[in-house]
């Protein structure tokens, strides 16, 4: 039986690895699974001393799949978040992620021309000097 999800800090008993994510507890034959949805690394970015914000990376950065299930034996500790700002902040990560929203090249990052718009603008220069000599 799976019980209603919640937004929940854990640790993990084996790497001390911290995620953040969505998550629903689920009983099964005698044991308790945790049904992890979009699970990610946060650091606090600080200045000053005070915490201004927060940085997500994704738990398993190589990987597309974004549920995973962990055994309570895994866990050394779970915390139910009620931070409002950390739960808009997580979502809002997620939701960007899934579009796919990347960032487009541009001139000032060094972006110069796709690989075969560059590839045609040396075989016509290399094609002209061939005909010259």
């Amino acid at each position: 039986m799976i019980e209603d999800d919640f937004y929940c800090t854990i640790k993990l008993k084996h790497s001390g690895e911290e995620i953040f994510a969505k998550v629903a507890a689920s009983e099964e034959e005698d044991r308790t699974m945790l049904i992890v949805s979009n699970p990610v690394c946060i650091e606090e970015i600080k200045m000053r001393g005070k915490t201004c914000g927060y940085k997500f990376e994704p738990w398993l950065k190589t990987t597309r799949e974004d549920m995973f299930i962990l055994k309570m034996d895994d866990v050394l500790t779970m915390s139910e978040s009620d931070d409002i700002d950390l739960i808009v902040y997580y979502q809002d990560f997620i939701r960007r992620g899934q579009k796919g929203n990347r960032t487009r090249p541009n001139r000032q990052m060094g972006y110069i021309s796709s690989v075969h718009e560059a590839k045609e603008v040396l075989e016509k220069i290399f094609k002209l000097d061939s005909y010259k000599s």
